[in-house]
């Protein structure tokens, strides 16, 4: 079917646009808050000052990239009043109290320890202050949980019933929260989170690295990110397997989308590049490696993979942009993989600090994990279509009756304040990570020992450990 600019196709990129955005902040803050709480718990064991600059230093920008987050998921919420009215006067029995439990649980746990956190060092000490941070901390998991639940459900519905109208009505709430992909999307997110946000540290810390290999806190920042990179992006790409067979048994048109199948196939091959045409339906120019894709997905080398010839056309959704999105993903995590092996290797050698090889590339892949993430995201709602509730409500009719002027007008204006207002403070981010990391961060510091405080001496503190030194 042949695009056309209608108010329709301009809600949705009104969505998309600002879920774009939306998504990037909530996941920092959700990777940034338990980094924070780990650093600050390492100062309070190891009692050496380097983990307290660290964790200054990166405290700032978690609250503003935290501020970013919330006001960018109040624009995005109210859409669901104006552009998709009617799917939220047919799902809101569902999704509004799920959502309203995000703010319940863990907005508030979140915000109400955030001003502790951020002021609270001088006041409370450090025990009750480490306390804070680790509340924050599981408030950000606790809201990805929520929001990853409502969204899994409009992914793989329970739970619930249809009214005469139309209207879904909640049968089980066990079932609505803790539907069939729940549990794999929750940590698959939430892994992403921590991924992305280690090379976000790793670049930083590399950066700085490479102006001064000295540098005790940059030497913290990049070790404790390798070490990340090296354990976390391992169990990432496994999470991705089970969420691949998590989709293949509730969704399987978009699974042959990611594959560009277009005939279902016993043993099918894994197509490494390609071009769907959806027109043709067929995948041109296709490079495959024989038996790999069923190998994959089913874990059998003649498992069946589903083909999008089996789907009506009206039901398929778009093969080219999953499929090209879904090997950007993959393609990025594997290179993540890549870096930690790399890590390793240079820290069995000691070179870790003085890789200036490895260290640039860190650099280049700062951002890396939000793209990975933003093309899963892609991958996993491109792939829902054409359903906003899967298999149930219709994306075309879930659209409030808005004319085409009135969508033109607020899509151009969200994108004008959205790139002035997040164009400006991701600059501020990027000048607050350029600064030089040092001893003494000038944040809020303990007035008292930390031994008056109540706190018995860790090991480091018994061998000497409380000057700064680099995390191997």
């Amino acid at each position: 079917m042949p695009f056309t600019v209608d108010a329709f196709h301009l809600a949705r990129a009104q969505f998309a646009f600002t879920v774009a955005f939306h998504i990037v902040f909530p996941a920092f803050s959700i990777g940034l808050a338990s980094y924070l709480a780990v650093l600050e718990g390492l100062w309070l064991w190891t009692k050496r000052p380097v983990f307290l600059d660290v964790y200054q230093f990166w405290l700032r920008i978690f609250a503003v990239g935290f501020a970013m987050g919330v006001v960018s998921g109040l624009v995005m919420s109210y859409q669901f009043g104006t552009n998709w009215s009617v799917f939220a006067k047919q799902a809101g029995a569902v999704v509004g109290p799920v959502m309203a439990y995000e703010v319940l649980t863990a907005f508030f746990l979140e915000a109400g320890f955030l001003g502790v956190m951020l002021f609270g060092m001088q006041k409370v000490g450090p025990r009750l202050h480490f306390a804070a941070s680790c509340m924050v901390a599981v408030g950000t998991l606790i809201s990805g949980f929520w929001i990853l639940s409502i969204n899994s459900w409009m992914q793989t519905p329970a739970g619930y019933t249809i009214a005469p109208d139309g209207r879904f009505l909640p049968e089980s709430w066990l079932a609505i929260i803790f539907n069939p992909s729940v549990f794999v999307r929750f940590p698959h997110m939430i892994l992403a989170s921590y991924l992305s946000v280690a090379f976000v540290v790793g670049a930083v810390g590399a950066w700085h690295l490479l102006r001064n290999n000295k540098n005790a806190q940059a030497r913290v920042m990049f070790g404790m990110a390798m070490w990340m990179a090296a354990i976390v992006a391992p169990l990432q790409i496994g999470m991705g397997d089970l969420h691949g067979l998590n989709t293949l048994e509730h969704q399987p048109a978009k699974i042959a989308a990611m594959e560009g199948s277009w005939e279902p196939r016993d043993g099918a091959p894994l197509t490494l590049f390609g071009l769907p045409d959806m027109r043709e339906e067929r995948t041109k120019w296709a490079i495959e490696i024989p038996h790999l894709s069923s190998l994959i997905l089913t874990h059998s080398w003649n498992g069946r993979v589903p083909g999008l010839l089996e789907f009506k056309r009206e039901d398929r959704p778009n093969a080219a942009v999953v499929f090209w999105s879904f090997r950007l993903m993959v393609g990025i995590g594997f290179a993540m993989l890549g870096i930690g092996a790399w890590s390793l290797w240079a820290r069995y050698r000691k070179r870790l600090y003085e890789s200036t090889w490895l260290q640039r590339t860190a650099v280049l892949m700062g951002p890396a994990g939000f793209v990975a993430i933003l093309s899963g995201w892609v991958t996993t709602e491109v792939g829902r279509q054409p359903y906003t509730v899967y298999g149930l409500l219709r994306t075309v009719n879930s659209v409030a009756p808005i004319a085409l002027p009135g969508v033109a007008t607020s899509l151009a204006v969200f994108a004008i304040v959205y790139f002035f207002v997040f164009g400006s403070g991701v600059l501020i981010l990027l000048r607050m990570m350029g600064k030089t990391p040092e001893h003494d961060e000038p944040e809020q510091q303990p007035q008292v020992p930390i031994r008056t405080a109540g706190i018995a001496p860790g090991p480091a503190a018994v061998h000497g450990g409380a000057q700064p030194q680099p995390a191997e």
